[in-house]
């Protein structure tokens, strides 16, 4: 562009233009360079911004991260906005978990899903002993909206612990991760060092190798061990949204609300007290001119003292008070409560698009939503959920303990070849079960949807839902017993199929 500029303006060349009117033609330039995009200008409405050329790590420096988290989880111990939004996120990534099946070459591996039960579906797999897998993902999806991120960690056991699988699971917050190691490696005489990256240690090559975990949580109540210890990779699982390419650690979903929760919980605080105010009228007896209160005796010469007639402290609820001659009580105009819903529903419905929820579902505030209204935000928000489910829980977190799993059964002395897991979310309810049902079912007819997808849509495993469909038929057979609902033996208006025999089925020709 400067060479541009220079032949434009005629420097250094036979065509050259004289100062005074190459100054305006540069000016020119520059004032349309500026005014192609308003953000980019400089100026008294633009000067709240605040631009950097930081990547994602040099913002989330360990000190930002403690402080997000810090005012986080303060938000999520005492706002209840906040509460609810984690709570309703974590509950629709996971709900009542996000199940799993294990096949060999497409198809279920009866022994190795049988022992993927007994380990998962217990609290064999905790190694708190606390939680099954499903309790452990709700516990890490709600740790990741608080506080950005969770690790996961393996923790191989003995064979006298006498585990189906000698392996467990460690749920961690992301301050065991040692922030203080941060930049270039020591290297070798001849060789190439990695460089780590606020805790994370990287090869030269960029590949993530292992982490810098401490030995106890830094705030711990219990005896605290300063140090940390580096954990491999493989034995690892951080679990957050990335938001920017080379993102290495995850933010606090509050990030964007922090401050509107904050003045919203102040605002209501206000009216409170406003309330309470409101609701409590004062009295004030006001004296003579002379600054006396007739009928008290002040300087002990006449009248009564005040200890000798009943005070009039407080006013109560029915209260009727015989003043006397030169007495006066005021009451103060009360402050009136105005533009509180209005304010609160503009509010919500902020921290509701910060956080990514329908803010019928944040508030539990059903009055404003119709039935197409709550029915598009339903929609959009599965969207999202589809989103934080397929993109980053299970790739991140299930796909771990997959991998774990298969290297354990392994150990055990099993054969993995052609082994995986498939995961299933839970479902989405229907809104309208009465119309929702009869599409899905014209969708399988049509071709659009098979078998399989419905059922996984409604959040069960296609595999167990046939075997256990296909057992149930044959127990119905076995009795004798004829139901309206089996499309083999009734139509869908009641009538009676006919079953054509060999003849008909391969009529000749």
């Amino acid at each position: 562009m400067p060479k541009f500029i220079d032949r434009l303006l005629g420097r250094g060349g036979k065509e050259g233009v004289d100062a005074g009117k190459a100054k305006p033609v540069r000016q020119r330039i520059r004032t349309a360079q500026r005014a192609e995009y308003d953000g980019a200008t400089v100026g008294r409405r633009a000067a709240g911004w605040r631009r950097t050329r930081l990547d994602a790590n040099g913002e989330l420096t360990p000190a930002t991260q403690m402080a997000l988290r810090g005012i986080a989880r303060d938000l999520d111990r005492n706002n209840p906005w906040a509460t609810s939004g984690a709570n309703k996120i974590a509950e629709h990534i996971v709900g009542t978990g996000i199940t799993f099946q294990v096949y060999r070459n497409g198809v279920v591996d009866a022994v190795l899903n049988d022992l993927a039960r007994k380990h998962f579906d217990t609290t064999n797999c905790d190694a708190a002993g606390r939680h099954d897998l499903y309790g452990i993902q709700l516990q890490a999806a709600r740790t990741i909206v608080v506080s950005g991120s969770v690790l996961l960690r393996r923790r191989w056991r003995r064979k006298s612990d006498r585990l189906p699988l000698p392996m467990q699971l460690q749920l961690l917050e992301p301050d065991y991760i040692d922030g203080s190691r941060h930049g270039p490696m020591a290297a070798s005489p001849g060789t190439t060092a990695g460089y780590y990256v606020h805790g994370i240690q990287f090869s030269p090559l960029g590949r993530r190798e292992g982490y810098w975990l401490y030995n106890t949580h830094p705030g711990s109540t219990r005896p605290s061990d300063s140090t940390s210890t580096y954990v491999l990779d493989r034995d690892v699982a951080h679990v957050f949204r990335a938001d920017r390419p080379e993102q290495e650690h995850g933010a606090t979903w509050f990030a964007p609300v922090i401050l509107r929760l904050k003045d919203f919980g102040d605002y209501e605080d206000a009216q409170l007290t406003r309330q309470k105010i409101a609701s409590a009228f004062a009295g004030f007896v006001s004296g003579d001119d002379d600054g006396q209160f007739p009928g008290i005796g002040n300087d002990g010469d006449g009248g009564e003292y005040p200890a000798d007639r009943e005070p009039l402290d407080f006013v109560e609820s029915g209260t009727v008070q015989y003043l006397r001659p030169g007495e006066e009580i005021t009451f103060p105009s009360p402050p009136t409560v105005d533009g509180y819903m209005d304010y609160s529903r503009v509010s919500h419905l902020a921290i509701a698009a910060g956080l990514g929820v329908p803010v019928e579902i944040l508030t539990g505030d059903l009055s404003k939503v119709s039935f197409i209204s709550g029915r598009l935000g339903r929609l959009t928000f599965k969207r999202s959920v589809d989103t934080w489910q397929w993109l980053m829980f299970i790739r991140q977190f299930c796909a771990s303990v997959e991998r774990w799993f298969i290297e354990a059964a392994e150990m055990e002395g099993h054969d993995v070849t052609g082994v995986s897991m498939r995961w299933t979310p839970p479902k989405h309810e229907m809104l309208d079960p009465a119309s929702e049902v009869p599409a899905n079912r014209d969708a399988v007819r049509s071709g659009q949807k098979t078998h399989s997808q419905v059922i996984r849509e409604n959040g069960d495993d296609p595999d167990t839902f046939f075997a256990e469909l296909a057992a149930d038929m044959k127990r119905l057979d076995d009795l004798g017993i004829i139901l309206d609902s089996d499309p083999r033996r009734v139509t869908q208006v009641g009538n009676s199929v006919q079953i054509p025999n060999a003849d008909q089925r391969n009529p000749a020709k």
